[in-house]
């Protein structure tokens, strides 16, 4: 299945072993709280020096996956590195940050009775993060796309809103906020010193839902 979540709290060394891997060069990494310049890369040869900025430790590996191949080839779009910085833009030291927009109704779906229906029937009411439909982001692939994230600094859940339409089934749209909402409810769940976004915990409780398998089925089906 598919990278659901935002974020992953990797490590300096652990991003840079990933780039390297990507794009089989060394590579000289330095992270930054610099708020003008989130992303920058100067390659020669089989060398390149990045610097990132300090939202990326918690980027998924689709975003950084796409870091690698803009360093392997300069002209490649980065539909997804754009739209992870538009989405962290709160992360960015430049004063009093930026005000999050909550916005729980779409044109064909009501995330906040999704949230509060799954509340109650897997959670006991006790998660209390945010929900909210995020930005419409760059038209492309729907299977390449971050479905939903949580993020533990702002406590708050992002539905991606190609979900927000009559073609996708409601019990889909619910295990999407469902997966979510444990990530919420487990967010001190850390091992060794790093947390652990997919453990076997996650996994054995995710089983729960109750249209799991179907959800999964569906997903398949469409976006194979």
């Amino acid at each position: 299945m598919r990278q659901m979540l935002l974020p992953f709290y990797h490590s300096e060394d652990s991003i840079r072993s990933f780039l390297e891997g990507v794009t089989r060069k060394n590579i000289s990494l330095v992270i930054t709280d610099n708020s003008s310049s989130m992303l920058s890369i100067k390659a020669c040869g089989s060398d390149a020096k990045v610097r990132l900025h300090r939202m990326f430790l918690s980027a998924g590996n689709e975003v950084l996956r796409e870091i690698g191949d803009y360093i392997k080839k300069r002209k490649a779009d980065t539909p997804g590195i754009k739209q992870f910085i538009e989405e962290n833009a709160g992360v960015i030291k430049r004063g009093k940050p930026r005000k999050i927009r909550i916005r729980t109704g779409g044109n064909h779906r009501d995330l906040r009775e999704i949230f509060q229906s799954v509340n109650e029937e897997y959670f006991a009411g006790r998660v209390t993060a945010r929900i909210t439909w995020g930005l419409k982001g760059p038209r492309r692939a729907a299977r390449s796309r971050t479905l939903g994230s949580y993020c533990c600094s702002t406590h708050l859940i992002r539905i991606n809103p190609i979900l927000d339409s009559r073609h996708v089934p409601k019990y889909f749209l619910s295990y999407i906020v469902y997966h979510e909402m444990l990530h919420a409810d487990m967010k001190d769940c850390t091992k060794e010193g790093r947390r652990s976004v997919h453990g076997k915990e996650f996994k054995r409780r995710e089983k729960k839902f109750k249209d799991y398998q179907k959800a999964l089925e569906w997903e398949k089906r469409r976006w194979p």
